[in-house]
């Protein structure tokens, strides 16, 4: 059975179906700059409408990338904690659409 949501996977193999902040902070902590450089999250579906990806920098720090083509939304960024990449991640996933899914009214 899949991912409800979505799929955390990482350049090792790594991977984490539904993650949770603590999940991520945990999966972009192990990265490193040798054989473990990124962290892939998307739906877990065949044509996904968006991703989010976490890289390591050769300078220091990470490169995270958003993307939701239905929203025409794509933004990189860099940062150095991981703890505000795992909470930013989640909360912007959260927002993502999900079939079966229903949002709750904005008021």
């Amino acid at each position: 059975m899949g991912a409800a949501y979505y799929r955390a996977e990482s350049e090792s193999g790594d991977h984490i179906e539904d993650p949770s902040e603590d999940a991520l902070f945990m999966l972009i902590g192990d990265l490193n700059g040798s054989d473990n450089t990124f962290v892939v999250i998307q739906p877990d579906e065949d044509d996904p409408v968006w991703f989010t990806s976490v890289a390591v920098l050769e300078e220091g720090g990470f490169e995270v990338v958003r993307r939701d083509t239905t929203r025409r939304e794509h933004d990189v960024t860099t940062e150095t904690s991981i703890d505000q990449i795992a909470r930013d991640l989640t909360i912007w996933m959260a927002a993502r659409d999900f079939p079966g899914r229903r949002h709750a009214s904005n008021f």
